[in-house]
């Protein structure tokens, strides 16, 4: 009945960890473009991000983490045989970079509360693709252990990066497009009343 009880809440550790991470990058995306706003919005909105990605970070994302591998280690404790197990070395490996993905940001946050990260909202956006990429494997490698299909996976997992890399830069070019669209229809106007106000 342990066993039950350690995966149910390692599972939901693991939904709540994840959401936090999606969620903790997005707000560095915002955060970050928020320099391109005009006083006092800047400020406000820079102010705002920092609350909400402290608030984030150790009442969702720290907790999820923590619940995640606490009862990973008791699911252990019921079955300590699965230790033996190569699938699960791989697996706890990709764990171990999530862990690390998870403090990094927690540095990025400190430094964006400090004004001293330099990232740009583009960096951002690539940088919270991470976390869809590990739990991807993590997941792959619990549901299939030893019988994981390693070509098929290697080159879906390829296949994934690539199509986020596409995704992210198809995106910055819409972006730039509707900024041009927007500075160009701002100046048309500019001129119109130019126009008039010299009739």
């Amino acid at each position: 009945m342990a066993y039950y009880w350690y995966k149910a809440f390692h599972l939901i550790g693991v939904v709540v960890w994840f959401a936090g991470l999606f969620y903790l990058v997005r707000l560095f995306v915002y955060h970050a473009e928020a320099s391109q706003q005009p006083e006092p919005a800047q400020t406000i909105l820079k102010n705002q991000y920092e609350i909400m990605e402290k608030r984030l970070y150790h009442i969702i994302t720290m907790p999820g983490m923590v619940v995640t591998v606490a009862m990973a280690i008791g699911l252990l404790t019921t079955e300590p045989e699965v230790l033996k197990s190569g699938w699960l070395h791989i697996k706890l490996a990709f764990v171990v970079a999530l862990l690390g993905y998870h403090f990094y940001c927690g540095y990025l946050m400190r430094k964006l509360a400090a004004g001293e990260c330099k990232w740009s909202g583009q960096q951002f956006r690539a940088l919270n693709e991470a976390p869809t990429v590990l739990l991807v494997v993590i997941v792959l490698l619990a549901v299939f252990k030893n019988s994981l299909p390693t070509d098929i996976t290697a080159w879906g997992i390829f296949a994934l990066v690539i199509f986020m890399a596409a995704s992210i830069q198809l995106y910055a070019k819409k972006r730039r497009r509707d900024a041009e669209k927007r500075l160009a229809e701002s100046q048309r106007k500019n001129d119109e009343m130019t126009g008039q106000l010299s009739t």
